[in-house]
């Protein structure tokens, strides 16, 4: 029987992790070893602190790589985790998902839920709705018979699949994209949760359904206690849905803070880039984007310093300015001017080397001077561009020019306002990460970049 909690009985987070980090080998062991490979590691998260309060909706935005649906899994334990620790606030006392495993790891399900984004991928085409949603009661060996049955048509009501003899008996094949949708929503409530993670739930829906499902899951939130980890890539349909906002990039938190916070006065250059994709629905408004340029690093090699530092218009010295960025102006100078590109690319000899992450780099390939020339030719063409705020020395030493960077700085979460953020642009406030956020508890978010 699907019942209410309330979520002011026992305040505080109902699940958080600490320090977290999951992180995937894409090469390695003997054969790597044979052939001499440097085995290559994905830090898919890297270090995140976050707390979901009880009866809260937390928002993770980000794009595509940045490590959210990751995070959402791994706190179900459907992600081993490298380091760290995810901690489930259970009504029992605490339990460290992190180290589950086997029955106890299965008998987590009854308590922590997941929605995932194609509920046409989620349904097995062989059941029938009915078989489907009572599936985890007949798992778990919680009902059977009349009991079961009594329990999935209570489930599919709460849904809007009603009335119940009209779904319960069909196939995924005979419903819409929406009805699939709440089917899947009824199977993840079925247990009764604590907490449901919502793996972008409506971006595989039309339009004209996805308020109706988000809509649903409020109602479910305020009718049962629940409390969502929401996953998506839509900052609108966040504002809408979430308590609070977690901003993702390269596998850490960059800013957290509640709604209106981070849509009324974001921090983060990366939030600021977000806000301004969202679409504009007055097709004669002109709205400027200032969209991030190039596309997210490499997860295996992050940027030094401050991960978003490439891609930043407000970079400043200290973000963490390297070998890699120099190529990269490099090579936009000869998209301007490939007329040059022959002569100049000689004169500078080899840039492969540039590719190690190191904060000093060497150009020229024995005429320093026309060197110099070159990269003063290139500073000149754009002048704003923020890299040349990281050299700290650029010299000749008779042979080749020899360019220093700025020490760069990996900012954490710092208080700023009423949010924290992960950036050098706003000084500590005092309050850093585990601040209180807008549902009264610990916001946590991770050693950050921006």
């Amino acid at each position: 029987m699907l019942t209410k909690r309330d979520p002011t009985a026992r305040p505080g987070p109902v699940i958080e992790t600490e320090n977290l980090e999951v992180h995937f080998q894409l090469q390695g062991g003997a054969l790597a070893r044979v052939f001499g490979l440097k085995a290559r590691r994905v830090k898919a998260l890297d270090g995140v602190n976050i707390a979901l309060q009880r009866g809260e909706v937390l928002g993770l935005v980000g794009e595509s790589g940045s490590g959210k649906t990751t995070l959402g899994r791994a706190l179900l334990g459907l992600v081993p985790s490298t380091d760290g620790r995810i901690v489930y606030h259970a009504p029992d006392g605490p339990r460290q998902v992190s180290e589950m495993r086997g029955r106890e790891l299965r008998q987590l399900r009854t308590d922590l839920q997941m929605v995932f984004q194609d509920p046409s991928a989620a349904l097995n085409p062989s059941m029938t709705i009915a078989e489907a949603v009572g599936h985890p009661l007949v798992i778990h060996k919680i009902a059977k018979g009349a009991e079961l049955r009594r329990r999935v048509n209570e489930s599919l009501e709460r849904v809007g699949l009603a009335p119940v003899e009209r779904f319960a008996n069909k196939y995924p094949s005979d419903l819409s994209g929406g009805q699939k949708q709440r089917a899947v929503i009824a199977r993840a409530i079925i247990l009764d949760p604590e907490v449901l993670v919502a793996d972008e739930p409506i971006s595989m829906l039309d339009m004209s359904v996805r308020a109706k499902i988000l809509q649903l899951m409020l109602d479910l939130k305020n009718d049962l206690g629940l409390s969502y980890l929401y996953i998506t890539h839509d900052l609108a349909s966040a504002k809408y849905f979430c308590d609070r906002i977690a901003i993702m990039y390269l596998g850490r938190i960059v800013e957290i803070g509640p709604t209106a916070e981070i849509f009324a006065n974001p921090r983060h250059p990366y939030t600021k880039a977000l806000l301004k994709a969202i679409p504009e629905p007055d097709p004669t408004r002109m709205v400027p984007r200032d969209l991030p340029r190039g596309e997210i690093p490499d997860a295996a090699e992050p940027p030094l310093g401050c991960s978003f530092h490439p891609r930043c218009s407000e970079a400043v010295a200290e973000c963490g300015w390297e070998s890699r960025d120099l190529r990269v102006v490099l090579e936009q100078h000869w998209t301007r001017r490939s007329a040059d590109y022959d002569a100049e690319r000689k004169l500078v000899g080899d840039l492969d080397k540039l590719d190690r992450p190191e904060t000093t780099a060497t150009l020229g390939a024995g005429d320093p001077e026309r060197t110099l020339a070159l990269l003063d030719k290139v500073r000149a063409e754009n002048p704003d561009e923020p890299l040349w705020k990281g050299v700290r020395s650029l010299e000749s030493d008779g042979r080749a020019v020899q360019i220093s960077f700025e020490e760069g700085v990996d900012p954490a979460l710092r208080r700023a306002g009423g949010v924290e953020v992960a950036c050098v642009l706003y000084p500590d406030e005092g309050a850093g990460a585990g601040a209180t956020g807008a549902a009264g508890g610990t916001t946590a978010g991770s050693d950050g970049s921006g």
